[in-house]
């Protein structure tokens, strides 16, 4: 029994002894067990605004109602990548940030940006809604609003200095009796710097330019679709 005792505590010694030289071998290259990769860091265009506006139950429409069709966007854009460009370096590649995304693709955010200002003038519907005048009294044809998203990205001029890059085409048209009008076409650009070279600054620089072309967007609709 003491023999067979003895020969387990040889035998033991040795194996703990290598398990303590492969842990000391592993901190000195700097080897480790694998570890979960990193999560990307989700944006969006922040809170917005946090003062509420009036109902249309409680302000008269000085302007016509509006439908705001889904954005169109190229598949490149149709998705919750964060994207850049390389202006010095093979500007025609689009690059997607690994470490960072948007929470939803970029235009459902910008269509919830445009929203959020068009319908401080106009009652907003949704497509397929109809108000189309029978009577003399009968409340105005709403206008619809069409929207393609041509461009989202982090422009890079240099590798410190980057622009947020973002270009849309509005379409407006009116409803009558006799079909739907074209009222007015309209392509957009707006740029924002960054202010950093990263994926931060280019969010803050993106949803700047998505903040400007809301006003925009809502200033053109009122001059042409009265």
């Amino acid at each position: 029994m003491k023999n067979t005792i003895e020969s387990i505590a040889t035998q033991a010694i040795p194996a703990c002894a290598r398990s303590l030289f492969i842990a000391y071998f592993l901190s000195l290259t700097g080897c480790a067990l694998p570890t979960a990769p990193a999560r990307p860091a989700v944006y969006d265009f922040g809170a917005g605004s946090t003062q509420s506006t009036p109902t249309t139950a409680t302000r008269p429409l000085v302007k016509a109602p509006l439908i705001v069709s889904e954005i169109e966007a190229s598949p490149a854009l149709d998705s919750s990548a964060m994207l850049y460009r390389l202006s010095y370096a093979n500007p025609q590649q689009l690059r997607p940030y690994t470490q960072a995304r948007w929470s939803m693709p970029p235009a459902q955010l910008l269509r919830q940006r445009l929203r959020a200002h068009l319908g401080e003038h106009h009652a907003l519907l949704n497509t397929g809604d109809s108000l189309l005048s029978g009577t003399k009294n009968a409340p105005t044809p709403p206008l619809s609003l069409r929207l393609e998203l041509e461009e989202f990205s982090q422009l890079f001029d240099t590798p410190e200095l980057s622009t947020g890059l973002l270009r849309l085409r509005a379409t407006l048209t009116q409803a009558s009796p006799t079909g739907e009008q074209l009222i007015a076409q309209k392509t957009f650009t707006l740029q924002r710097p960054a202010p950093s070279p990263d994926a931060p600054g280019g969010v803050q620089a993106l949803a700047e330019a998505s903040e400007a072309l809301a006003l925009e967007v809502g200033a053109w609709v009122a001059g042409v679709g009265r």
